[in-house]
């Protein structure tokens, strides 16, 4: 267990309820029965607010941090245009990750191939939260 991805899900900062959200879905992963849920409040086209909980892993509740802290501020389609590269991220080995996705490197590596469902679960819960 790599211990950056430890500190990183034991930051729980928006691992709360969001009360008031505009966009909400729940997520299973099948393969292990993670369970995510994530809660977004959208104004303009812009996500303000970002909460989850969950019932996983400790590498589904780093991605779920890293996820919600990039994701406020941003765009809905600056979110959508993350989540596809990162869906697509683990069948091309020689894809680089851009500047601007960094956060995520950790977690997106070769070495964590075998733990992309559950590094993948907060990516589907918001696209699924955002449709």
């Amino acid at each position: 267990m790599n211990l950056e991805i430890l500190k990183i899900a034991s930051d729980t900062t928006n691992h709360k309820n969001l009360n008031h959200c505009t966009h909400k879905s729940k997520h299973k992963n099948p393969i292990c029965g993670d369970e995510m849920e994530v809660g977004v409040k959208i104004s303009k086209n812009q996500i303000l607010d970002f909460a989850y909980q969950c019932k996983s892993c400790i590498y589904c509740q780093a991605s779920a941090s890293v996820l919600s802290k990039f994701s406020i501020n941003k765009t809905v389609k600056s979110i959508n245009e993350s989540i596809n590269f990162f869906n697509t991220f683990f069948e091309n080995h020689d894809v680089k990750i851009p500047r601007d996705l960094k956060k995520f490197e950790i977690l997106f590596s070769e070495e964590n191939l075998s733990r992309k469902d559950c590094i993948l679960l907060p990516f589907k819960a918001l696209s699924k939260a955002l449709k």
